[in-house]
C-alpha cells in the first residue's frame, strides 16, 4: 500500500490532485485512517507488532504529501517569476501632491521683487494693542475704523491696560520697526489682517502687504518710481501706466490712491496700457502717501530730519488681478478642485530672471 500511495503522490501534478490523494489516504474514510481504526480491535500483542508499521505508513504518506505540495508551490512561483517581469525603464507613478496656495505664491513673488529693490521683510503680532494699531498712526478716537462694527476687539483689559484687538492692517509692523530700528528703513510687511466685513470681494480675514521707506530727502518721486517698478515686475509687463489721485489717509500726508491702466481683451480686464481706448480704463490697486510727520514723531524720530513714504494693498486682490480669480471667498473654502486649478507646484519658486509668476 505504501508504495502505491507514494506513487500516486509523486504523480500528482496540481494542488487539487495532491488534495485528492490526501483525502483518499488520510481523510475520515481514507485507506490509512481505516488501518488505524483496526488497531482498536486487536489484542495488545498484535497492536505491539502491527501498530508501528501503520503509524510509520501514515508518517511517510504525510511527509510525502508535504514535500510534493511544497515542490508544486515552488514550481508555480518560478513560473510566475519567469513570466512576470518588471520593466525598470517605465516611468514611475507620480504620487498625488499638494499645491502652493496663490496667496503664498504671491507673497513669495512680492518678497522676491522687493528684495531686489533693497527691502527687507518685517513681521509682527496679529493681536495688537490700540496704540500700535491706531493711535501711533494718527488715527483719532472718532475715526470709523475704531468702531466695534469694523474692528474685532478683545474684552476690556483690567487695571486700565491697553485695549487689545485683531490688527486691521499691517501698519503696526511699520510702527514697531520705526520704534525698534534706526533709519534708514526699507521694509515690506505682508501678513494676515482682520476686519468685520464679508462679501464677494471682502472677507473677515484677508492678506495685506504694506511698504515703508524712511530716509533723508525722500520725495513723492521716489514713491512713484518704486510703485511703477514693483507693478511692472509683478504683472510682468512694461506698459504699466500709473495714475495717482489725491486722497486722504490719517497716517500719510499728502496721500494718493494709485490706479493702474487696463484694457479689455476677449471680455476680460488685462492690466497694462494707458487706461484709454479699446474699452479700457483705470483700476485702483493700492493706497500710498508720504508718512505723516505726526507718525514719525510718535515713533521717536525727528520729522524735520527724516521723511518717508508708505503704501499698501491687498495680497488677495493682487492674486485675483494677476491670475484671474473673481471671488475672494473661494480663497478660503479649502476646495481641493480650486487649489488644483489655481495652485502652484512646490518647486515653482518665483525668480526675477525666470518670471515671478512662472
Amino acid at each position: 500500500m505504501q508504495a502505491d500511495l507514494l506513487a500516486q503522490i509523486a504523480a500528482a501534478g496540481t494542488p487539487d490532485a495532491i488534495e485528492a490523494v490526501r483525502v483518499s489516504a488520510l481523510g475520515k474514510s481514507g485507506s490509512v485512517t481505516g488501518l488505524l481504526k483496526t488497531l482498536g480491535g486487536m489484542s495488545p500483542e498484535e497492536r505491539q507488532t502491527t501498530g508501528p508499521r501503520i503509524h510509520a505508513l501514515r508518517e511517510a504518506v504525510t511527509e510525502a504529501l508535504t514535500g510534493r505540495k511544497a515542490g508544486l508551490e515552488r514550481a508555480a512561483l518560478d513560473a510566475r517569476l519567469a513570466d512576470e517581469t518588471l520593466d525598470m525603464t517605465l516611468p514611475a507613478d507620480v504620487p498625488a501632491a499638494g499645491t502652493v496656495h496663490p496667496v503664498s505664491q504671491v507673497m513669495d513673488e512680492l518678497a522676491e521683487i522687493f528684495a531686489d529693490l533693497g527691502f527687507a521683510v518685517a513681521t509682527g503680532p496679529e493681536i495688537e494693542d490700540d496704540w500700535h494699531n491706531f493711535t501711533a498712526l494718527n488715527i483719532p478716537e472718532s475715526h470709523p475704523a475704531r468702531a466695534m462694527h469694523d474692528t474685532f476687539y478683545f474684552p476690556d483689559q483690567p487695571d486700565g491696560e491697553r485695549k487689545m484687538l485683531l490688527r486691521t492692517h499691517t501698519s503696526p509692523v511699520q510702527i514697531r520697526t520705526m520704534v525698534d530700528q534706526k533709519p534708514p528703513i526699507r521694509i515690506i510687511a505682508p501678513g494676515r489682517t482682520y476686519r468685520s466685513d464679508s462679501d464677494a470681494t471682502h472677507t473677515p480675514m484677508f492678506h495685506q502687504v504694506e511698504g515703508l521707506v524712511i530716509d533723508k530727502g525722500i520725495t513723492l518721486g521716489h514713491l512713484k518710481w518704486t510703485l511703477e517698478t514693483f507693478l511692472k515686475a509683478f504683472f510682468e509687463r512694461d506698459d504699466i501706466v500709473l495714475r495717482l489721485r489725491p486722497s486722504y489717509f490719517p497716517f500719510t500726508e499728502p496721500s494718493a490712491e494709485v490706479d493702474v491702466g487696463y484694457s479689455v481683451v476677449n471680455g476680460k480686464r488685462v492690466i497694462g496700457g494707458s487706461g484709454g481706448g479699446n474699452g479700457g480704463g483705470w483700476m485702483e490697486v493700492l493706497g500710498s502717501g508720504m508718512v505723516h510727520p505726526k507718525v514719525i514723531a510718535a515713533c521717536g524720530l525727528d520729522p524735520d530730519q527724516w521723511q518717508g513714504f508708505a503704501f499698501g494693498c491687498g495680497i488677495d486682490r493682487l492674486a485675483m488681478l494677476k491670475y484671474g480669480m473673481d471671488d475672494l471667498r473661494a480663497f478660503f473654502d479649502g476646495d481641493i478642485r480650486w487649489l488644483k486649478h489655481y495652485g502652484f507646484a512646490a518647486l515653482d519658486v518665483p525668480t526675477l530672471s525666470g518670471g515671478v509668476g512662472a
